[in-house]
């Protein structure tokens, strides 16, 4: 799969409108009850990029992006304005935001992670595209330090720590992260007079299995 480490500009994704997506399979009984089955672990985001089009400019740099990426051929990176922090939206990064594992005293690499939880249930999502420069780390409450304590691999969302955490120690982090994606479509339809009208075009983007 061909993926391009760059995001698509942070400014145009401001104001699209997209989120999670599951998919349930649903058989209703001759009795009236339901079977349900989840065959997805992990939800799928969608976006339209193009209801955040505010300008002329503005399609002119989708276009260019689209065609860089030949369209549906190539992924990229994608800023969630709602959801692209391991900490809530009010709140500051810290390097105890999200558990990452246990050490067992010889596992040294540990994949970046997000949890949601809603009363006693929670969700668990790996986090492969975490932003450069921004990604803290601790075990047991201790901050880390990038380079001299631990490297981080922002293609793949994987720590790796100089020392192996003793049996049981924590290890968490915090961080910003882009969501892998690609459009959802190899063509974009504009006009110049319905744009002016207010008229967006529909430019749908897809999230990435990574």
């Amino acid at each position: 799969m061909t993926f391009h480490d760059i995001r698509f500009p942070a400014a145009l994704s401001f104001g699209s409108s997209g989120g999670p997506e599951r998919r349930t399979e649903i058989v209703t009984l001759a009795n009236g009850f339901e079977e349900r089955n989840a065959p997805w672990s992990q939800s799928r985001r969608r976006y339209d990029a193009g209801v955040s089009m505010r300008s002329l400019d503005d399609i002119e740099t989708l276009l260019a992006f689209f065609e860089a990426r030949q369209g549906q051929l190539c992924g990229f990176r994608w800023k969630d304005w709602s959801d692209y922090r391991s900490c809530l939206p009010t709140g500051e990064i810290s390097h105890t935001d999200q558990l990452l594992a246990r050490g067992d005293g010889l596992t040294d690499t540990f994949q970046l992670c997000k949890t949601y939880r809603s009363g006693m249930q929670t969700a668990r999502r790996e986090i492969t595209k975490p932003v450069a420069g921004t990604v803290r780390v601790g075990v047991n409450g201790s901050e880390l330090r990038e380079g001299a304590h631990f490297e981080v691999d922002t293609t793949t969302g994987t720590i790796v720590l100089q020392e192996a955490p003793v049996h049981e120690a924590e290890v968490t982090a915090g961080f910003e992260f882009d969501v892998p994606v690609r459009f959802d479509t190899d063509r974009i339809a504009t006009s110049v007079a319905s744009f002016q009208a207010g008229d967006m075009p529909s430019v749908p983007v897809v999230e990435l299995r990574v």
